[in-house]
């Protein structure tokens, strides 16, 4: 573990997450309404044909002082339904434009706190999605949960929509870590909630924690692992918290607490790791952890394992993602498209033209090929060059060009063993993934630094 943490002090610097390429920084307000329609017609001709719905619910009925994502308190019902309107005709504005043999193999409701509204308004989404798409008869439907909303009637209801994965966002079982950071405990018992949600093999359940909040040291941070083993989630994930109160600056406030050091947080994430791989989870991507008979793990075996906005997934699993209300980001093959964040413009904007476009960003022929390599690399810890410019139509050299590619860029980390380097090969190991967006960095011609930029890469 010693090594770890000193090869993770080495090369902790700023750098993009890459759950896009190019990142969100790049995205511009010239991508407009046409922009999208000719992408969405494009993409049914282009790239995979399957689907990924997403949909934001930006509700909350509290607000946590660490997240980054677009929220807002949880306004009268009303509101809510006129917003639910906005997304239904979103839906069928979009539906319009994509071919009716593409396939629905996955639904993502993220937010904000999806289950703290009215389900009424949940089933209304997915009845109206099932009627505008067709739906791969293994459809994962998947929901982000706040556990301070969730009892068995409620999981109950949600089953019964078809929701059959449960993300869980504890983020910490410590009430007073909660408490500093202003979020509510479980409402039930999380052992029990999440029996309730697997009884039968009806549902799987993902726990999701943060490391480095306030009021968290290392043997806290431990304790949550060590409950979730007992619990045995099918998934987990220990995100790194990214603290940027330039642009949340209701993260400023966790100053005040005060946070951990970079030393206790790589702390927190390595032994976190150890815990996990010595009781049975294998390690996926940069921060999933999973049961050797799930999906993601297979999908790791098979170098098949693919990212996006909404995290790890599977090629089988994932497609091109169209993303419904405010501050949803499409991922087309050839563009990202975002909605407008602020509620009341989205909503008045659908209800004007059907649409809500933001900002975005246009991809060019080179720079996809940049994020197929990317994503590879990112996501399966290999990158074959000439395994890549075949399924790229490119050749090799022409591949090394667009990029930039230097084996002695990679010096440093082929001197500490992160990585191996042969025959056009990138391979990177078990440690070398700690840091492998720093890797994936030395690949990305496009890379803009600078103070505040991004986050740091632990």
């Amino acid at each position: 573990m010693d090594k770890i943490k000193s090869i993770l002090l080495k090369y902790n610097s700023a750098g993009p997450r890459y759950t896009s390429y190019p990142p969100a920084n790049f995205f511009t307000e010239s991508v407009n309404n046409d922009n999208y329609i000719e992408s969405l017609i494009k993409s049914n001709n282009e790239g995979d044909s399957k689907l990924s719905l997403y949909f934001h619910i930006p509700f909350c009925s509290q607000l946590c002082f660490f997240c980054g994502c677009t929220t807002q308190k949880m306004r009268s019902d009303d509101f809510v339904s006129k917003y639910i309107d906005a997304i239904i005709k979103e839906l069928q504005s979009v539906s319009e434009f994509v071919n009716s043999n593409r396939k629905v193999t996955q639904i993502h409701f993220g937010g904000g706190t999806p289950n703290a509204i009215d389900f009424s308004h949940l089933r209304k989404i997915v009845e109206k999605a099932k009627e505008l798409f067709v739906f791969a008869s293994d459809a994962e439907i998947a929901i982000e949960c706040n556990p301070a909303y969730l009892d068995e009637e409620r999981v109950e209801q949600l089953i019964e929509i078809g929701f059959n994965r449960f993300s869980l966002g504890i983020q910490d079982f410590n009430e007073n870590v909660l408490k500093a950071v202003n979020r509510e405990p479980s409402l039930l018992n999380v052992e029990e909630l999440v029996n309730i949600i697997r009884k039968d093999g009806r549902a799987s359940v993902n726990l999701d924690f943060i490391y480095g909040l306030p009021l968290q040291t290392v043997e806290s941070f431990l304790e949550n692992i060590k409950r979730s083993i007992i619990i045995k989630p099918d998934r987990l994930v220990t995100f790194s918290y990214a603290h940027v109160p330039w642009v949340k600056k209701a993260q400023q406030v966790l100053e005040e607490t005060g946070l951990p050091s970079s030393d206790m947080k790589i702390e927190m994430l390595t032994k976190g790791y150890q815990l996990l791989l010595e009781n049975g989870y294998k390690s996926i991507g940069m921060d999933h952890y999973a049961l050797p008979t799930d999906d993601l793990c297979l999908a790791k075996e098979q170098r098949s394992l693919h990212r996006n906005f909404q995290g790890y997934c599977t090629k089988r699993s994932t497609g091109q993602v169209l993303a419904f209300g405010a501050s949803g980001i499409s991922q087309l093959h050839r563009a990202y498209i975002q909605n407008i964040k602020n509620v009341t413009k989205y909503i008045d904007s659908v209800k004007e033209t059907g649409f809500a476009i933001e900002r975005g960003y246009l991809l060019a022929d080179n720079e996809i090929i940049i994020r197929e390599c990317i994503n590879t690399l990112m996501c399966n810890k290999y990158l074959s060059l000439q395994e890549k410019a075949s399924e790229l139509n490119v050749s090799v050299s022409e591949l090394k060009e667009i990029i930039n590619f230097s084996a002695d860029s990679f010096s440093e980390f082929i001197n500490d063993g992160l990585v191996k380097i042969e025959d056009d090969c990138i391979e990177v190991s078990e440690n070398g993934a700690f840091v492998i967006r720093n890797m994936a960095m030395l690949i990305d011609p496009m890379l803009k630094t600078g103070d505040n930029m991004y986050s740091k890469t632990i």
